[in-house]
């Protein structure tokens, strides 16, 4: 169960300010550190996939902003520690992907 601190989502949607270059940068290794530990957990949580692509476009230049938003995802986990996937050896697996792509949408990439 989720408690009144952790967050409904990985990241709020329609986040606008990820291209804020006027926020104070941060420390580029520890931001790195703190998405390269994301991009691991993206393996049995696919609900984060979306959230951790984003930040880890800013790792060359991450800014106050961006470490905001990753420390949103590390809430969102600590609230969700129940979910995930679990993979067994002594099961078929059939993988099946949708998308909803809104390309347009995207302030950053359209």
């Amino acid at each position: 169960m989720m408690d009144c601190k952790s967050m409904p989502t990985p990241m709020v949607a329609n986040l606008k300010l990820l291209n804020d270059a006027t926020s104070d940068k941060v420390d580029s290794t520890v931001y790195r550190q703190m998405i390269d530990s994301l991009m691991y957990l993206t393996n049995t949580r696919p609900d984060i996939c979306f959230a951790v692509n984003t930040l880890s476009q800013f790792m060359v230049d991450p800014r106050r902003v961006h470490w905001i938003a990753a420390k949103h995802v590390m809430r969102y986990l600590k609230g969700t520690v129940e979910y995930g996937l679990r993979y067994r050896s002594d099961h078929e697996i059939n993988l099946e992907g949708y998308t909803d792509a809104d390309w347009a949408g995207s302030v950053t990439d359209r």
